[in-house]
């Protein structure tokens, strides 16, 4: 039972990334909407932040199998 409650509780781990990255794109949207000038840097950020934030993620759902 221990093992059940564990892989779903890393699995609830993966929404706060899943929102992270949701946040993210939307934020990046509206700053190049509203400064389009400035898009390609924005964009890169968001690759690397998404980046970061799905390596979270995964961490989180390999641990579900792990323990």
């Amino acid at each position: 039972m221990e093992g059940n409650l564990a892989t779903i509780g890393y699995g609830l781990a993966t929404l706060g990334p899943g929102i992270g990255i949701g946040l993210l794109v939307a934020k990046t949207q509206e700053g190049t909407a509203r400064q389009p000038e400035v898009a390609g840097a924005l964009r890169t950020n968001m690759f690397i932040g998404a980046a970061l934030i799905e390596a979270l993620g995964l961490l989180g759902f390999a641990a579900g199998f792990v323990f």
